[in-house]
């Protein structure tokens, strides 16, 4: 119901093995596979957060249409492999990152078939698959030096890894090498670290890459801890994949951040992240920053256009456990979806999940009850909506950088898109109890006398003779505004 003209285009052209530059349009949904849609279908399930609580990809195959109505045109899964099988005192491997068998699957989330099935579904909705990936570790039940690497497919010999040594937030800091180098995990499940410059463990992930994405017709790949794998090792990968890889690299610092991108296509946007998250989880954050931020992030990455832009996702706390204010988390959802860049929503956020740090923050969805009514749902689906058409109607929307055109202490306005297309967004961080006033915005690209649309509202305001808007602010909520005539026909408030 929410879906624009431009997807269902989408629908109509096959789609497998996607390049870098066609997941730029973009709008991603992260399912934690374990924890979105049962084969059953049962909306009333327990889950115990630190074990295996029954999701498959044939579940998510039923609830498709939950996320594409709410515009999104690619679905990020979990990783795919076989599995520590065991259930320890750290849990078990229900998130996926404890591997043992890279040329089985987890039959936990089904069979070959099933996976086949759900690409095929995807595809037939004109919508991307992307596939988390684990090239930097394996994962053993028992101290570090009782690891049986016989056990471990097919990189099975201690020579395909580094010697043990524990990664400490000292190394993130100050030793490189030993990031690269030395083991996740802990004592109870040490996570063996792969040698990447071994030239078997090279040509052997290289030709799995590729086999992967080949047999399951997968489009775009995520990588998981990209920081602690040689960067060396990631362009023969990348390329291999044929596809475009997004990584992991978790530090708030552009300068540190951006130069992976000189490795692999994209990734994770996480200096934005940090800013938002400090931004929008207080009433005191510091728009400035967040405006510094987004500038010296265009400047310091090869291209920004190419980040996935998120403020949750499995790793980190949800906004809503930090604060329940329903204003200060659209702002904070609004802003990471608008922002250049490739949108990630984390499953849960559209239910206004609350968990905090792991294992809480990768609740069962299907104890939402799926609900197409509730206010983030609806909030999503209209981001989404009014960004599809953006991109529709102008296609380089999607290269123009967006920017700051307002700062003040608790406001921020930016703009994306080229004259006749573009989308003006208003933010605040004032919370549902700011009182409402009336912002004069200008530097919109907006002409006298033009009509524009307030997606949210559904309301119109004409701009005024200095080309203003007259923006409308009342109890901390965002604004987002597009132009009325192309926005005719696209579904945008019934338009």
């Amino acid at each position: 119901m929410y879906a624009s003209i431009y997807i269902a285009l989408l629908a109509a052209v096959p789609v497998f093995a996607a390049i870098a530059a066609e997941w730029r349009s973009r709008s991603i949904y992260q399912i934690m596979t374990d924890r979105f849609g049962r084969t059953d279908q049962s909306t009333s399930a327990s889950c115990n957060l630190n074990n295996y609580c029954g999701g498959t990809w044939q579940g998510i195959i039923e609830k498709l249409d939950y996320i594409q109505d709410m515009g999104f045109t690619a679905i990020w899964i979990s990783p795919v492999t076989a599995q520590l099988p065991q259930s320890t005192p750290d849990g078990t491997s229900y998130h996926g990152y404890w591997q043992q068998n890279i040329n089985a699957l987890n039959s936990n989330f089904g069979t070959a078939s099933d996976l086949q099935a759900l690409s095929a579904a995807v595809h037939a909705r004109g919508m991307y698959l992307m596939v988390d990936v684990v090239v930097n570790h394996f994962a053993w039940y028992g101290s570090p030096s009782s690891v049986n690497y016989a056990s471990f497919t097919p990189f099975n010999s201690q020579s395909y890894f580094h010697p043990y040594c524990p990664i400490t937030q000292y190394d993130y800091s100050s030793d490189i090498p030993a990031v690269e180098q030395c083991w996740l995990g802990d004592t109870t499940v040490p996570l063996p670290d792969m040698n990447t410059t071994n030239p078997f463990v090279i040509n052997t992930w290289n030709t799995w890459i590729k086999n992967l994405v080949s047999t399951y017709s997968i489009d775009g790949i995520r990588l998981d801890s990209a920081e602690e794998v040689q960067p060396s090792f990631w362009p023969g990968f990348n390329e291999a994949a044929g596809v475009y890889c997004i990584g992991e690299v978790y530090n708030g610092d552009p300068n540190f951040v951006c130069p992976y991108q000189n490795y692999l296509d994209g990734l994770l946007n996480y200096p934005l992240y940090f800013a938002m998250y400090n931004t929008f989880t207080s009433t005191s954050g510091s728009m400035s920053a967040l405006a510094n931020e987004v500038n010296q992030i265009k400047s310091a990455c090869k291209d920004s256009t190419l980040l996935g832009t998120f403020i949750e996702n499995h790793d980190v706390v949800r906004v809503p456990s930090v604060t329940s204010d329903m204003s200060l988390d659209s702002n904070a959802i609004a802003f990471s979806m608008l922002a250049d860049g490739i949108p990630i929503v984390y499953e849960g956020q559209e239910q206004h999940f609350s968990g905090g740090s792991v294992p809480n923050n990768r609740e069962a969805i299907w104890l939402s009850g799926y609900s197409t009514t509730s206010t983030m749902y609806r909030l999503v689906a209209s981001i989404n909506q009014v960004r599809n058409q953006a991109i529709y109607v102008s296609p380089d929307y999607l290269s123009y950088m967006a920017y700051p055109i307002y700062t003040d202490t608790s406001t921020i306005a930016m703009r994306k898109g080229f004259n006749g297309s573009q989308i003006v967004s208003v933010f605040s961080n004032r919370g549902a109890l700011g009182a409402s006033y009336t912002l004069t915005l200008g530097g919109t690209g907006y002409t006298a006398g033009q009509t524009v649309l307030e997606v949210l509202s559904c309301t119109t305001v004409k701009v005024d003779n200095q080309s203003n808007i007259a923006v409308a602010m009342s109890q901390g909520m965002p604004k987002i505004f597009y132009p009325l005539e192309p926005a005719i026909g696209s579904g945008i408030c019934k338009y």
